[in-house]
């Protein structure tokens, strides 16, 4: 049974599912069932990552091949009884690691360690009982409750859903909250995006109520098997760990080269084989550039802190430097360039087009005709078409000052609500209405309406009941007969029908999320059906609205251009949505050309899609799998890619990329434990600070490196000519590394902290 469980597709008929799951659909699960799955599928609770100790931190300090040869030089010279070497090598590799163990402890400090995604509790029916119990204790076959503001549990397939809505950003990307349906069962190849009959573990249900039957639960789940897809991901090291163990390897080897010529030709001369050994391995031990870790470390220690000021929190000290060698940038959509707070654009009525100004759930901005600001409370026409939007409206909004508000409800319905309250409709004008009924939306009909009575006359006189409809454009307008226009209401002609779904396919194209609003007046309320109701209705309008990009985000975007740094935006909404953000942004120009979505991604093998990587802009409806396999395509063609990500989603492709970027904000927990660094402000523009930090950090240290080189070769040079010249040694090692002590380390530390050259 448990193999036949784990591998079902789901989304199919709710007969099928309750009977292949043995559930009853009115009492649950039985105790016997629920003990018996309890042992077959364990909790209900993703694999937690192991835990760095302090001290395994600590040990990591030590692993890097140029501390590696400076602990052997400090065991030789200890072995020779050079003790003052041995002692101050020792002295500056432990300072190296006490530095770098702290700033890499206290970034681990400041996340909190990976936690449960699962809701703390679930509502459930067992055996006929209504129970509460912790979701770590779900199985396969129960019966749970969803209500609004329910974290969902596990994954599971609905049984009946009421208005059911599920923002599900975190999982897919989507920006806007999906509608979900009981439907009877879907195409078995059905992304997880739109999957409408089932909800998925980590997904947060914004509006309505349902019962669903759980699928699966733990690792089993779509949030597990991404967990899955972290853990299989290799940590490599960074572009700064490379050069410098390329540097590293460079010193040592080109030092034993000339040692070991300084050795044969005091052999040849006939000087002690004993001594010129000792004199031979002293000064390789001396020649080594004891304070190179150290002075990497404090540069990187430094730009550590000087990011936090610039809210970016570093977790890995080299990843300080890998942001400035970054060559891509790809981020995520929603919520990373967008406000992640669905904005209205337009008010398309009759005879005009109106749009609207702002960004997010705040009231300020302005109405706009013909790019003049106008009074809307002057306005009645557009006073209608937003007052039948907040009143055919369940949501709610919660303020947090004079003009932001929080969405208690559907992010689409707050969009509304906002967009009336700045048009100067107050709480009393809107809800100067007796509430009647409402006949809720659902996926076959795409629409919603609610009933109301007037407790005075009308806009079209008298206090008759009212019905207010909202919902798409293409199921609401041919259910429309006439159009209010002038401030009369009059017969909807076919021509004008035609031109209002061609304005309607227009925006849609510029990936505006359209509702169409319309009323009826209503002779009683004694039949209130869909089908009574939801006929000759008067048009009123359009409202148009968009996920607005942040507004600080195409400043950083040309920014990160200009600096040689390519930008791809990775997102699981749809291509028009993308596309039309990416325009703003100046991410892509094109509509085809530059763009790929999910679909056309898998029928690319993953050489072609190396091929192609270089040249598209614009990934969209994609999955982890995906993103996973562009990060891989562009590491691949030799780039340094830093991913950007908030969502569960994301995290697979944050931990593959040299260095991944998570929202500290609205990003998930999953997303910032497998993240490099951390956004403090969620905010896009950070991130072109933290490059400019890396690039003078990285050069910084290519500047101390040359000092050291030259300083370093220029020694061991002068033993050597010394040596094949006849001449004595000019130089004790002793000497040779207090010379290092004095002349290397003060001025490295100097040129470690200096400012960014210009540009």
């Amino acid at each position: 049974m448990i193999d036949e469980i784990e591998t079902q597709p789901w989304h199919k008929t709710t007969a099928q599912v309750l009977r292949e799951l043995g559930t009853d659909p009115q009492k649950g699960l039985t105790a016997a069932q629920v003990q018996q799955r309890v042992a077959e599928f364990g909790p209900n609770k993703l694999n937690e990552g192991k835990a760095i100790s302090p001290l395994a931190l600590f040990a990591e300090q030590f692993t890097d091949f140029i501390v590696l040869t400076l602990i052997a030089a400090a065991i030789v010279s200890g072995f020779l009884g050079e003790w003052l070497d041995a002692t101050a090598i020792v002295g500056i590799v432990i300072l190296n690691a006490i530095l770098g163990f702290v700033q890499e402890y206290r970034a681990e400090r400041a996340l909190a360690a990976l936690k449960q995604l699962a809701a703390p509790t679930a509502q459930i029916m067992r055996d006929g009982e209504l129970q509460s119990i912790p979701s770590v204790d779900l199985v396969p076959g129960d019966l749970i409750l969803l209500r609004s503001g329910d974290l969902v549990p596990a994954d599971a397939r609905l049984i009946d859903a009421y208005i059911l809505k599920v923002e599900e950003a975190a999982l897919t990307g989507e920006s806007s909250s999906v509608e979900k349906s009981p439907i009877e069962s879907l195409d078995a190849e059905t992304t997880i995006a739109d999957r409408v009959n089932m909800a998925h573990a980590g997904t947060v249900v914004v509006q309505g109520r349902g019962r669903a039957v759980v699928t699966s639960t733990g690792m089993k789940t779509e949030l597990g098997r991404i967990a899955g897809l972290v853990e299989q991901i290799q940590e490599e090291e960074t572009p700064l760990q490379k050069r410098l163990d390329q540097v590293g390897r460079f010193i040592v080897y080109l030092t034993i080269v000339i040692v070991a010529i300084i050795f044969v030709f005091g052999i040849l001369r006939g000087d002690n084989p004993v001594e010129m050994f000792l004199v031979a391995v002293s000064l390789a031990v001396a020649a080594v550039p004891e304070g190179l870790a150290a002075v990497v470390t404090i540069a990187l220690a430094l730009g550590m802190r000087r990011m936090v000021r610039r809210h970016a929190l570093i977790r890995r000290l080299p990843a300080v430097e890998t942001l400035g060698a970054a060559t891509i940038i790809c981020s995520d959509k929603t919520g990373t360039l967008t406000e992640n707070e669905l904005t209205v654009r337009e008010v398309v009525l009759p005879d005009r087009v109106l749009t609207v100004t702002g960004e997010g759930f705040s009231t300020v901005g302005e109405f706009r005709l013909n790019d003049q600001p106008i009074r809307p409370e002057e306005d009645a026409h557009l006073q209608l078409a937003l007052s039948i939007g907040a009143l055919c409206n369940t949501s709610e909004l919660q303020a947090l000052d004079d003009t932001h508000f929080r969405v208690i409800g559907d992010p689409t319905e707050g969009a509304l609500l906002i967009a009336a309250k700045k048009a100067g409709l107050d709480a009393e004008q809107i809800h100067d209405y007796n509430f009647v009924t409402e006949l809720p939306f659902d996926a076959t009909r795409k629409r919603m309406t609610t009933i109301y009575e007037r407790t005075v006359e009308t806009f079209e006189g008298g206090i008759e009941p009212v019905a207010f409809v909202k919902g798409a454009p293409d199921t609401v307008i041919p259910l429309c007969t006439q159009i209010r226009n002038n401030g009369k209401t009059v017969a909807l002609a076919p021509a004008m029908r035609a031109e209002l779904l061609k304005t309607n396919a227009r925006l849609a194209a510029q990936a505006r999320r359209l509702l169409a609003v319309a009323y009826r007046r209503l002779d009683s309320t004694d039949d209130l059906t869909v089908g009574s109701v939801e006929r000759d209705l008067v048009f009123v309008g359009l409202i148009g609205m968009i996920d607005p990009p942040r507004a600080e985000a195409k400043a950083a975007v040309a920014q990160a251009l200009r600096a040689g740094i390519h930008v791809a935006m990775i997102t699981g909404d749809h291509l028009e949505t993308a596309l039309a953000v990416a325009r703003d942004l100046n991410i892509s120009t094109s509509d085809a050309n530059g763009a790929l979505t999910g679909a056309q991604l898998e029928r690319l093998t993953q050489k072609e899609l190396e091929a192609r990587v270089l040249d598209t802009h614009v990934y969209a409806r994609v999955s982890p799998e995906d993103k996973l396999r562009i990060v891989r395509a562009l590491k691949a063609r030799d780039q340094i890619v830093a991913m950007t990500g908030d969502g569960v989603n994301d995290a697979p492709a944050l931990k593959e990329a040299q260095i991944g970027i998570a929202m500290g904000i609205n990003g998930t927990d999953v997303a910032k434990e497998a993240s490099d660094m951390v956004l403090l402000d969620d905010n896009f523009a950070s991130i072109v600070g933290a490059v400019q930090e890396g690039r003078a950090i990285f050069d910084n240290i290519r500047k101390f490196i040359h000092f050291v080189l030259s300083h370093n070769i220029g020694e061991v040079l002068a033993m050597f000519v010394a040596t094949m010249v006849g001449l004595p040694l000019p130089l004790l090692p002793i000497q040779i590394l207090w010379i290092n002590l004095v002349t290397d380390s003060l001025p490295a530390r100097a040129l470690g902290v200096e400012q960014a050259e210009p540009g």
